[in-house]
């Protein structure tokens, strides 16, 4: 039989932010405290500020009846001449019912006391309880408090539960809050609650006291109401998804409004503007003919016949964020941008101070700026070489001075980009300040890029010396944990370089730069480069294993070597081409890879010896457009293999012909290692 049940877990409000990072996993314990207790069904979970609800539109009464089955001791335990022993007769009594009705099974090879019987399900209903109490103990928002005289505590303290199966009301006691049939609607309509006489009855009875539960719901009305202020106002709102999101878990009968400030706020940099709005206020931006308006969009929870007052309220406190950002700008105007404060500041115990960082990254693009002089100065061809080495030494010195303002310090999302405005009004060159602004990416995965090499060297320096001055004193990510975000550094550094096809050799760069810092095993930072490679490329892991098992060291060969042996491996058919190459790489492990090989055409007494050498011989003499046309050939060489493993005998007697045949497979092996270790693929 089944019913429709309803719960719902009545809170002060939520915070959003924990409360979203926590949502994903909502659904997913409750579905797994169904399946433990065996009442798994369809249901749905829907949430506003103030309530968590699961409803359940076919909820079963009760579990199904079970088998089970009790196996007890062994026969020869049980029984002693005849008669049950002390044993027996608890089996028994576990069992409930007489030892005459127990019956005896084989476990184990071993005849032992054996009983089944069926076990009628628990009414749900007395479950309930113990259900939602796993349910509310599992929520992890991070942090949690407590009210009252409680020792539980939750993210926020609860003050009803509803909970109706059917028309019955399900009665427990729950963190000291009694269930009921009662809700509470919308503050703005009355703080009184309300009584549902049915569970199906309590969403029509919500729904017209103010609040729209389904969050789709929500969202959807706000959209329509931005769609309907930009037609009217003749605008463009700029949508937040996450921003978005966060509205919709604070409101309940959420109505967008339209507010303004001073156009004097707009000499602020845009991004200062948005920021403010955005973090401080939850506001979206608005936007005029591509423009950032004097405008603002603001989502109330709030039901009025007068929206008014509550525009004017929302005006007058971002009036007094945008007049606190234009006291910091002017300010920081004054004051200019200054490396000098920067030895003041402490980067980390063991490095220095931000002013020692900054150093050891101009001697890193220093070290850059001479590699890639040419590509450099082909997109800065009005500046001497001399010169673009000065501007980058500039840029890398000026690029952490904003930390000392007072914006940045209101605004430390904003660093590097106070930078930028702030160099662009002390005049510095155009791709110094763009150098400044974008020093920080990428900042994620799906983030941009560094768009000139310029700007890219001034990254790559931040984020080589962090890698090098943090594994110099030892600290190096373990497992999950990397407060310094090096994984994340390294990811950056293979993005920019692969964007830019500059050479960087994680081997040769790193120990050449590796003079600026306290001695450590360069070899730990490589394998970390290295590790960072399997998680980069959406491809087998093996082929990168085979790839970086070349030898191979540059980021921009490494990553066109595994694109290519990707591209042959996914053909068609390759799986059974690969088998040849697999013979040939199980008899080179066994051999001597010398590099002084010596092929004896003069000791080849058969055709198909010949004929393989000839074809190897033209593929290694050609050259190749790209490492897949070059793997194509070596991979061409399958049938004359196949015939020479067919009809000639590798190990034969002879001492110097097996070491000639041998001889040849080893240059097979060894033309395919300048690419990829195919020992190393499995497919």
């Amino acid at each position: 039989m089944i019913k429709p049940l309803l719960i719902e877990i009545g809170v002060e409000e939520l915070p959003a932010i924990p409360f979203l990072k926590e949502l994903p996993n909502i659904e997913n314990l409750w579905l797994s405290i169904l399946e433990k207790y065996a009442l798994a069904c369809h249901f749905e979970f829907y949430y506003t500020p103030r309530r968590l609800v699961l409803w359940h539109n076919e909820f079963p009464v009760a579990q199904n009846a079970r088998e089970e089955e009790f196996f007890g001791a062994p026969l020869t335990v049980a029984l002693k001449d005849g008669e049950p022993t002390a044993a027996a007769l608890g089996f028994a009594k576990k069992c409930g019912v007489d030892f005459s009705d127990v019956t005896t099974s084989l476990k184990e090879g071993k005849e032992v006391l054996y009983y089944k019987k069926m076990v009628a399900g628990q009414a749900a209903k007395n479950l309930i309880q113990v259900m939602l109490e796993e349910f509310i103990k599992g929520l992890n928002f991070g942090k949690s408090m407590r009210w009252g005289f409680l020792e539980e505590s939750f993210i926020r303290p609860i003050r009803w539960i509803g909970c109706m199966l059917g028309d019955e009301q399900v009665p427990f006691t729950l963190y000291n809050v009694t269930s009921t049939a009662s809700s509470y609607p919308h503050r703005s309509v009355s703080y009184e609650p309300f009584t549902y006489a049915f569970a199906g009855d309590y969403f029509e009875n919500l729904a017209k006291r103010g609040v729209i539960l389904y969050p789709a719901k929500r969202q959807e009305l706000i959209l329509e109401q931005f769609k309907a202020i930009e037609a009217k106002e003749g605008v463009h709102i700029e949508i937040d998804e996450d921003l978005l999101a966060e509205v919709v878990a604070i409101t309940e009968y959420p109505k967008a409004l339209i507010g303004s400030f001073e156009e004097r706020f707009l000499r602020l940099p845009p991004e200062v503007i948005i920021t403010s709005m955005k973090e401080n206020q939850r506001y979206f931006p608005v936007f005029k003919n591509g423009v950032l308006s004097n405008h603002f969009i603001v989502v109330s929870n709030a039901i009025s016949d007068d929206y008014a007052l509550i525009v004017k309220g929302n005006e007058k406190v971002l009036r007094a964020r945008l007049s606190d950002a234009l006291f910091f700008l002017d300010n920081d105007l004054k004051n200019g941008l200054s490396f000098e404060g920067l030895k003041d500041v402490v980067y980390l115990d063991g490095l220095g101070s931000i002013f020692d960082k900054e150093f050891r990254e101009k001697n890193i693009a220093s070290f850059l700026a001479k590699k890639y002089m040419t590509q450099l100065q082909a997109e800065n061809a009005s500046f001497e070489p001399t010169k673009l080495e000065s501007l980058l030494s500039r840029a890398v010195l000026l690029s952490k001075c904003d930390l000392l303002s007072e914006m940045v310090y209101e605004f430390t999302e904003l660093q590097g980009l106070m930078g930028y405005y702030y160099a662009t009004q002390m005049q510095e060159e155009a791709i110094v300040c763009l150098a400044i602004k974008e020093q920080y990416l990428p900042k994620s995965e799906e983030s941009e890029l560094p768009s000139s090499l310029f700007s890219a060297i001034v990254a790559l320096s931040y984020k080589l010396d962090s890698l090098l001055a943090l594994f110099s004193i030892n600290k190096i990510p373990t497992g999950t944990k990397d407060p310094y975000a090096l994984r994340r550094a390294v990811n950056g550094i293979i993005k920019i370089v692969l964007e830019k096809r500059v050479s960087f050799d994680i081997r040769r760069d790193l120990n050449d730069l590796s003079v600026y810092y306290k001695g450590f095993d360069l070899t730990t930072l490589e394998t970390f480069f290295l590790e960072r490679m399997y998680q980069f490329f959406d491809v087998n892991p093996s082929i990168v294993k085979a790839v970086i098992n070349s030898g191979e060291r540059d980021i921009v060969i490494l990553s066109d070597k595994i694109n290519a042996l990707a591209t042959i491996v996914s053909n068609e058919g390759f799986k059974e081409m690969f088998s040849t190459f697999k013979r040939v790489a199980n008899i080179i492990k066994s051999l001597d890879l010398a590099d002084n090989i010596v092929i004896n055409e003069a000791l080849f007494d058969s055709e198909f010896e010949q004929k393989l050498f000839s074809e190897f011989t033209k593929v290694t003499q050609t050259s190749y457009a790209s490492f897949e046309e070059n793997l194509d050939a070596l991979f061409a060489l399958k049938p004359f293999i196949d015939a020479f493993f067919d009809n000639v005998m590798v190990n034969t007697d002879e001492i110097n012909v097996r070491t000639n045949r041998q001889n040849l497979i080893v240059s097979i092996y060894t033309a395919f290692k300048s690419i990829a270790d195919i020992k190393e693929i499995s497919i």
